[in-house]
C-alpha cells in the first residue's frame, strides 16, 4: 500500500502532450497500447474521434508525464480531432510499410499537423508493421529521405513484436526534454494537482532541431 500511495504522490516535473497522426489502420492504437500498456490486440478496432493515454518515465533524474493522444485516421473525423493538435509538442506520424497509400498521405498530415500546432514541434516518422517486411511497398530509404528533407526523426516499429516502440517514443520525449532543458522552463507545477488544464498539453515553443544524425537511421528492424 505504502507503494501505490508513494506513486500515487510522485512528483510531476513536466508534462507533454504527444499525438498520434496518420492514415485509419496503420496501428496507431497498437503503438500506442504497447507503448503505455505493454498490450497488442489482434482485434483492435477503429479509433472514433480522441482517445488518450498516460505514462511516466523519467529522463535525466527527471519525471516526465507523457499524455499521449491517439486521433483518429478516418477522414470524416478530421475537423473533429484538429482542436487537440493545440499544445502538442511531440508527434508520431505512422504510415503501414505494406500500404504505400499510407505513405503517400504523410505529406498531408505533416501539413495538417504544422497548421494546428507549433510546426517545430518534435516529429517522429514511423514506419510500423516492420515484422511484415515480406510484403513491405515502402522502402525504407524512401522513408528515410523524407524524414531528413522534413527535418523529422524515423524509425520502423513493430507493435506486434515490440520491436523500436518504446524507442521511438522515448526519442521523442528526450529531445522535447532536451529543447525544454536549453530553453530553462519552469516545470509545470499544476501537474502535481492533476488540474484539466493538462488536458490541453504544455504549449512550448521550440526551435527548430536538426534531428541527430544517427536519429533516423539509428534502429533499423530487419
Amino acid at each position: 500500500m505504502s507503494n501505490l500511495a508513494s506513486n500515487f504522490n510522485q512528483k510531476i516535473d513536466y508534462v507533454f502532450k504527444v499525438v498520434l497522426i496518420g492514415d485509419s489502420a496503420v496501428g496507431k492504437s497498437q503503438l500506442l497500447a504497447r507503448f503505455a500498456r505493454n498490450e497488442f490486440s489482434l482485434e483492435s478496432k477503429a479509433t472514433i474521434g480522441v482517445e488518450f493515454q498516460t505514462k511516466t518515465l523519467v529522463i535525466d533524474h527527471k519525471t516526465i508525464k507523457a499524455q499521449i493522444w491517439d486521433t483518429a485516421g478516418q477522414e470524416r473525423y478530421r475537423a473533429v480531432t484538429s482542436a487537440y493538435y493545440r499544445g502538442s509538442v511531440g508527434a508520431m506520424l505512422v504510415y503501414d510499410i505494406t500500404k504505400p497509400q499510407s505513405f503517400d498521405h504523410v505529406t498531408k498530415w505533416l501539413e495538417e499537423l504544422r497548421g494546428h500546432a507549433d510546426n517545430n514541434i518534435v516529429v517522429m516518422l514511423v514506419g510500423n508493421k516492420s515484422d511484415l517486411g515480406t510484403l513491405r511497398a515502402v522502402p525504407s530509404e524512401d522513408a528515410k529521405e523524407f524524414a531528413q528533407r522534413e527535418n523529422l526523426f524515423f524509425m520502423e516499429a513493430s507493435a506486434l513484436e515490440a520491436t523500436n516502440v518504446e524507442s521511438a517514443f522515448v526519442t521523442v520525449l528526450t529531445e522535447i526534454y532536451r529543447i525544454v532543458g536549453k530553453k530553462s522552463l519552469i516545470p509545470n507545477e499544476e501537474a502535481e494537482s492533476g488540474s484539466s488544464s493538462l488536458l490541453k498539453g504544455t504549449k512550448l515553443v521550440v526551435p527548430r532541431q536538426e534531428p541527430e544524425p544517427q536519429a533516423s537511421s539509428c534502429c533499423w528492424s530487419s
